[in-house]
């Protein structure tokens, strides 16, 4: 379990994260989301003792990281592929991982098994492709078999097949009683894998619920319907109270009302349809619906006009302090 109490982080007047308090319980995917510039990597940078709060606390399973005796026994963490030394093999990679938490030697060929790169265990990192990397992170994370994981965008760079490996790797490790923390800007993946949705914007908690009631508070849901009759099943409609909205196609928009109730209105008035389906938002929406407030980078159309270079409003971001790394505090040279 990790548990967040009153979290801030200030950098010089920024501030990065403002009094975030939550809970990441086993037995679920927790998904972690917010805009660019929400807080998320400082967040995970401070629950590894990577980053010291200006205020409140983090603690795993009861303890702040510092306390914990063989870190990655407790909690492993993928914040940042591109950290493993690229002179090293994966096998040496991980083998000093091991050594400086006294895992078992033979642990990294199981991990390097279960991330499906033993036939490039002696080869050096530095040669690995961004999924390759993304792998050989996500072993350092298994490695000491821990009941907690923490991982930053896992998909980065993996194939459709490593990502649909790694979905069901994380909920797998869920389904065995294990805490799970993953933050990723894919909306469709994280629809796929989280239970559970923790929502940050200006470093602020904007959400901490279920998927499914984030959705659906969040967003709109409502049944489309398309008929050759469609003045007449505009008249139906509203003579059964319901509000019907035209659309494009000459499709009609209905809230309120489940596909069966519009069925069954149509047959009595001997109504065609050639279209009856629900529409249910996506959480792509919902997100958008809910941190609309608090984006803190906004694009905008090109402007052909060439005269904003010297304007330092119109420049892009520099990258901040909170730029996500991955180091186990222990890790040995």
């Amino acid at each position: 379990m990790i548990e967040l109490e009153g979290l801030t982080k200030h950098f010089g007047r920024k501030v990065a994260v403002d009094r975030l308090s939550f809970t990441v319980r086993p037995g679920v995917v927790t998904g972690f989301l917010g805009p660019n510039g929400a807080g998320k990597s400082t967040t995970m940078r401070m629950m590894l003792d990577l980053d010291n709060p200006t205020r409140g606390t983090v603690r795993i399973d009861g303890k702040h990281y510092r306390e914990l005796q063989e870190p990655l026994k407790h909690i492993g963490a993928l914040l940042d592929a591109k950290a493993m030394h690229g002179g090293r093999t994966a096998y040496n990679n991980l083998l000093c991982l091991a050594q400086a938490n006294r895992i078992p030697a033979r642990r990294v060929d199981e991990v390097l098994d279960v991330v499906g790169l033993s036939a490039v265990a002696r080869k050096k990192s530095k040669g690995f492709s961004l999924g390759m990397g993304q792998r050989l992170g996500i072993a350092s994370a298994l490695l000491g078999d821990p009941e907690i994981l923490m991982f930053d965008e896992p998909v980065n760079g993996l194939d459709p097949e490593g990502i649909h490996w790694i979905r069901n790797l994380m909920k797998t490790l869920a389904g065995q009683g294990r805490t799970i923390f993953v933050s990723s800007h894919l909306m469709s993946e994280m629809a796929l894998t989280a239970d559970h949705l923790i929502v940050i914007g200006q470093g602020r908690l904007l959400a901490d619920t279920s998927m499914a009631d984030f959705i659906h508070e969040n967003s709109r849901s409502y049944v489309r319907l398309r008929s050759p009759q469609r003045e007449q099943l505009l008249d139906a409609l509203h003579g059964a109270g319901l509000t019907a909205v035209e659309a494009d196609g000459g499709t009609l928009e209905v809230d309120g009302a489940t596909t069966e109730d519009l069925g069954e209105l149509a047959a009595r008035h001997g109504l065609v349809l050639h279209e009856l389906s629900a529409q249910r938002a996506s959480l792509e929406e919902a997100f958008m619906q809910m941190t609309a407030g608090a984006v803190e980078y906004h694009a905008h159309a090109d402007d052909h006009r060439g005269d904003h270079h010297d304007d330092p409003a119109a420049a892009p971001p520099a990258a901040g302090p909170g730029a996500p790394q991955w180091a186990p505090r222990n890790e040995g040279a």
